[in-house]
């Protein structure tokens, strides 16, 4: 069935009114007279079989300028229809075909954003890695500053106690002395005691006065002694405690090295990604240029077949437009 109503009553009618004003009835030309509705091959089918019908009541044959005519036309519709769809056909899948490059295009920008995203999200990962890292090396030269200092403050105080025990042998040195000194006055006030009893009473007194004043001496330089001694243990402590935290920062900078290194082979690997989809976008832009000269060819086609359809046409009217008024004037009369 015809869509759109379209019978062939209508299509007769269409026909007869077209072939009155002197014109071809082609299939486009029948469809525009009805309105631009119905199918083209409805519209073909019942043109032939009004055709068909026409031939068959005319006793008298055509003439064979008439039937070329025709045949010309109906080729030339036939091929303008053709080529018609042809070109659809093309424009259609090179309509679908810069789409899906369009799509891609699309994906490699979006993919590439995403890369440099990447690339400066490391940038910025690498450059607090660097600053953490120049932070404990700083930290590591402080560390280093200090442990000297301290090796230096250790040193002086070895130095002021082998001063200390210098003097404290000075000292007891001293003290023998005394102690020789006064055994050799006793050994001597035994034989002038009675002579000089009074002068080695004053004379003990005097000694055993001074021998008070170097033992307090001695108890505050072993006083002070101690006290150097336990400065120095917690300064040994101390050192002991700044080599444990330069371990431990010696340990937390080779592992900030270890992080460095891996971000630096992520930023390596997100580089070589980069390269690739750049390629890739080369690839495509050729394949778009590709694209173009075919489209290009294309309607290079399209435009010949437009030019030969354009001669057909002009042919057929120089073939048939002559008797076609005669017959259209002919029904009129």
């Amino acid at each position: 069935m015809a869509r759109g109503g379209i019978n062939k009553a209508l299509v007769q009618k269409a026909r007869q009114a077209i072939l009155a004003r002197g014109q071809n009835p082609s299939i486009d030309a029948i469809r525009v007279e009805l309105g631009n509705t119905g199918s083209k091959t409805t519209i073909h089918r019942y043109l032939k079989e009004l055709e068909d019908a026409d031939s068959d009541q005319s006793a008298v044959v055509l003439p064979l300028s008439e039937q070329l005519a025709n045949l010309v036309g109906q080729l030339a519709d036939q091929l303008r229809e053709e080529a018609k769809a042809e070109v659809a056909h093309e424009r259609e899948q090179l309509a679908r075909e810069r789409l899906d490059y369009q799509n891609q295009v699309q994906q490699a920008e979006s993919r590439i954003q995403q890369l440099e995203g990447q690339c400066i999200e490391l940038t910025e990962q690498l450059q607090t890695a660097q600053q953490a890292l120049q932070q404990e090396r700083q930290m590591r030269q402080q560390a280093e500053v200090g442990n000297a200092r301290l090796q230096q403050a250790n040193q002086d105080q070895e130095t002021r106690l082998r001063d200390r025990d210098e003097q404290i042998l000075s000292l007891e040195d001293k003290h023998q002395h005394a102690r020789d000194a006064l055994e050799h006055y006793r050994q001597a006030s035994k034989e002038q005691r009675e002579q000089e009893q009074r002068r080695h009473e004053s004379l003990m007194q005097q000694l055993q006065l001074e021998l008070r004043q170097l033992q307090q001496t001695l108890i505050v330089k072993q006083d002070e002694l101690t006290q150097l001694n336990r400065d120095n243990a917690r300064l040994l402590t101390e050192a002991r405690q700044l080599q444990k935290e330069q371990h431990a920062q010696q340990q937390l900078l080779a592992q900030k090295i270890q992080a460095l290194e891996t971000a630096q082979r992520t930023l390596t690997g997100a580089e070589r990604a980069n390269e690739a989809l750049e390629q890739r976008c080369s690839t495509l832009q050729e394949e778009v240029s590709r694209l173009g000269e075919t489209s290009a060819t294309q309607t290079q086609q399209a435009q010949i077949l437009q030019e030969r359809l354009a001669e057909a046409i002009t042919y057929l009217k120089l073939l048939g437009h002559t008797p076609l008024t005669t017959s259209g004037n002919e029904t009129g009369t």
